[in-house]
């Protein structure tokens, strides 16, 4: 018995920091849309697609648009 409980408290140990590392990186930005979008279009101001987009290749598009 305490051998699976040190299986499942490792196991779960794993998956909690699992969790702790991938709530900044994925989920936080799909909870707070609009702040993103306002950051984005804050460090975007100052450049022209034309300058810097290569051609023969899409042009940006919004990163939270939904389909």
């Amino acid at each position: 018995m305490a051998r699976l409980s040190r299986s499942l408290l490792i196991f779960g140990g794993f998956f909690a920091l699992l969790g702790t590392a991938f709530y900044p990186i994925y989920f936080r930005p799909l909870m707070n849309i609009d702040k993103y979008k306002k950051e984005q279009s804050i460090n975007r101001a100052d450049v022209i697609q034309e300058e810097v987009q290569p051609t023969g290749l899409k042009v940006w598009s919004d990163p939270f648009g939904r389909k």
